[in-house]
């Protein structure tokens, strides 16, 4: 018998089910594969400023952060990407490299840096969700690590001023959302009838930009733009996390017509052609039959087989 699953993460906060962008990753992953996990949040305990989440336990195993919680999951046999093709699951790489060099670090800007998304909604739920004294220094804490993440990564030369590089992440941001929006498309999951590990990272970091009330982004403004993103993101809130908001476009959108979008394409294509190369190692124990359930209905689909 298999060993019971728990994954600590933060909790629920804006309409999801856990605010923390890769705590959302694990979680829809296990949604998709059929991973039966027991969510442990550490809202209001001393975790809050020793663990490392998302944290999964199983057994004498323990994972931290979304992609090795995700492997260990497929190697479980609780596989979303088992009906991918290779070429699929090397553009599934190249996206979820995108979105982790373009969008987490606006991501981390948009809810750490900026002061007044920080002053009014960031710290006020992390300092309410953990107990005295921790409220004083869990915010700070996360907010000095976001700060000098972006330093690290996005501040070399010649961009050597803060504002230049807030110009160049939320412009890398708005393509990375751009370029999702164009391959998503009318569809309702970026590969084929069910959601795989890229429906769980786009709605892992996307869904918490697009759920929190921010009084200052540009990106949120920029995303409310892209129908198609926002429908996806609740979609998977009203099918696999039962919110019971129907999505805001139930009709299909087309394609989102951007200038570079065609260019970025190219790009990334290019990326997954020798990503591909190495699909032997994408998929652990494809030998053995995936746990993964039956596609649940989306609301689209669930709304056109109604009668008017």
């Amino acid at each position: 018998m298999a060993a019971a699953m728990e994954l600590r993460c933060w909790g629920g906060g804006w309409g999801l089910p856990s605010v923390h962008a890769e705590s959302l990753v694990v979680l829809a992953y296990a949604k998709f594969s059929g991973a039966k996990v027991t969510v442990s949040p550490i809202d209001w305990t001393w975790k809050t400023l020793t663990a490392t989440v998302p944290e999964l336990f199983c057994g004498e195993d323990t994972v931290q952060e979304a992609t090795p919680i995700l492997n260990f999951l497929r190697k479980q046999r609780f596989n979303a990407d088992y009906e991918l093709t290779a070429r699929e699951g090397a553009d599934t790489m190249a996206y979820i490299a995108l979105i982790d060099e373009k969008l987490r670090p606006a991501m981390l800007h948009t809810f750490w840096v900026d002061a007044e998304n920080y002053i009014n909604v960031t710290r006020p739920w992390f300092a309410s969700h953990s107990p005295f004294p921790l409220n004083f220094v869990v915010p700070c804490r996360h907010a000095n690590a976001a700060f000098s993440r972006i330093l690290l990564t996005k501040g070399e030369a010649p961009l050597q001023r803060i504002t230049e590089v807030e110009a160049k992440i939320y412009s890398d941001a708005k393509e990375c959302l751009n370029l999702l929006s164009y391959r998503l498309g009318s569809a309702n999951y970026f590969f084929g009838k069910a959601p795989s590990s890229l429906d769980a990272f786009v709605f892992g970091f996307v869904a918490p930009l697009y759920k929190a009330s921010l009084p200052s982004s540009t990106l949120q403004r920029h995303l409310q733009q892209l129908e198609n993103i926002t429908r996806f993101c609740d979609n998977i809130l009203a099918v696999y996390f039962s919110s019971g908001r129907p999505s805001k476009s139930a009709a299909p959108t087309g394609n989102i017509p951007d200038a570079n979008l065609q260019k970025l394409t190219q790009l990334v294509n290019k990326e997954s052609n020798l990503i591909e190369k190495m699909d032997d190692n994408l998929r652990s124990s494809p030998q053995h039959k995936s746990h993964r359930p039956d596609p649940k209905p989306s609301l689209a689909s669930g709304k056109s087989s109604t009668p008017a």
